[in-house]
């Protein structure tokens, strides 16, 4: 028998939850009639959700003995519920799926189809297009997958997705990699491995909202320069070389000027403030670079948990086991 652990990071989807529950039985159910030796557990990781969400999941391990849930002491990001959820997992193979049906389960046939043949170690989907996106949301997600990979040595598709069917042996290389500041994207492609990519065309929300603001993926795609490339700090560099070398030319020429006394000495006082803004602000920007490599280091020395597990499917079973027996 082979064990298929579906993954699924949760945040505030009381509104989707009963149909991604519905819809992934429906397929799975469908998947161990077509192959016999396959069984299933659904994994659910509660982000420190403020809805309903936790009680949809106790009402699921109450009728589903294969649901299992960790529900985290605080919100500590979805990176965070992708590591809970594969270091948990008990499964030969692992599947890690959005809860919101974007991720759609009708792939998971064709997608057991490919690794199962040996030829691949993953199966993933690519989206084809941004529909239900904004133009510019879409435009700025285009030229960051154009940046990572020309600043990066680790390649990340541009349209790949968290949603993807591995085998036991590349969760565990993943596993191995317990940085604190973590992007899958990455991770997913640093450790190399088989990979089919499967394209899509992007599928919206039935239910509820993303919980994915402008500003927070523009924070997650610093993250991810900041872990896979250290060209930020290259930039800098060179910036400080040719603001060097500008300060060097510019103080030749004054010297020149004023012994061949070319021309009357304007004022200039705008100009130097000018100058001194400009200097000052390529001064700030290389310290705030510098700066953000700093805190990373400092954080990863802390060496503090990626998450902290606060109830989970065994905890929820065993209290209210102890209440029924009394």
């Amino acid at each position: 028998m082979k064990l298929v652990s579906v993954v699924v990071p949760c945040y505030n989807e009381e509104d989707v939850l009963p149909m991604f529950y519905d819809e992934i039985t429906k397929v799975t159910d469908g998947m161990t009639k077509q192959h016999p030796e396959l069984t299933f557990e659904f994994l659910f990781i509660n982000d420190g959700s403020k809805d309903k969400t936790l009680e949809i999941f106790h009402s699921l391990a109450d009728r589903d003995k294969r649901v299992r849930y960790i529900s985290f002491s605080r919100n500590f990001g979805k990176e965070s519920g992708i590591y809970a959820g594969l270091k948990n997992a008990k499964g030969d193979y692992v599947v890690v799926m959005d809860a919101d049906l974007q991720h759609p389960p009708a792939f998971l046939p064709q997608m057991y189809e490919y690794v199962k043949s040996g030829e691949y170690d993953c199966a993933t989907t690519r989206r084809t297009n941004r529909k239900g996106e904004s133009k510019i949301r879409s435009w700025f997600s285009m030229k960051f997958y154009k940046i990572m990979n020309a600043i990066s040595q680790t390649e990340i598709v541009d349209g790949a997705q968290d949603f993807r069917f591995m085998t036991r042996q590349m969760v565990d290389a993943i596993l191995d990699m317990s940085e604190y500041n973590r992007f899958s994207k990455g991770i997913f492609s640093w450790v190399g491995f088989r990979v089919k990519y499967m394209p899509y065309e992007n599928v919206e929300r039935p239910a509820g909202t993303t919980s994915w603001s402008f500003w927070g993926l523009f924070k997650y795609s610093l993250e991810g320069i900041m872990a896979f490339s250290t060209a930020p700090l290259a930039v800098a560099s060179l910036l400080g070389i040719i603001s060097c070398v500008v300060a060097f030319i510019l103080i030749v020429f004054t010297i020149l000027k004023a012994i061949i006394g070319f021309g009357e000495t304007p004022a200039g006082y705008m100009t130097i403030i000018c100058v001194v803004f400009l200097f000052s602000g390529l001064q700030l920007l290389c310290t705030g670079v510098l700066g953000q490599y700093l805190a990373k280091t400092y954080l990863e020395t802390k060496h503090r948990p990626i998450y902290i597990a606060g109830e989970t499917d065994e905890t929820y079973r065993a209290k209210k086991q102890e209440n029924e027996g009394k």
